[in-house]
């Protein structure tokens, strides 16, 4: 599959076809959310909303400069 950077917002006047592919990382191998801004990644060991600590299967995260927000319930990544 090919792969183009883009430097900006990319719009769509017909919609986007196929999967957003996201970079797997765990809690631990996060880059620092500072330097990360408006980035979203898979955390692999994060918590779900009905998990417990520890036993993390997976979540999507995005970044909001400060931390690593979970986007099931909004609070902050955690395995």
């Amino acid at each position: 599959m090919a792969s183009t950077t883009f430097s900006g917002p990319v719009t769509s006047s017909d919609g986007f076809i196929g999967a957003i592919t996201l970079t797997t990382y765990t809690v631990a191998t996060l880059p620092a959310a500072a330097s990360s801004t408006g980035t979203m990644a898979y955390v692999s060991d994060a918590l779900k909303a009905s998990e417990t600590t520890g036993n993390g299967t997976g979540n999507v995260a995005f970044s909001d400069g400060s931390n690593w927000i979970r986007v099931d319930t909004g609070a902050a990544v955690g395995a």
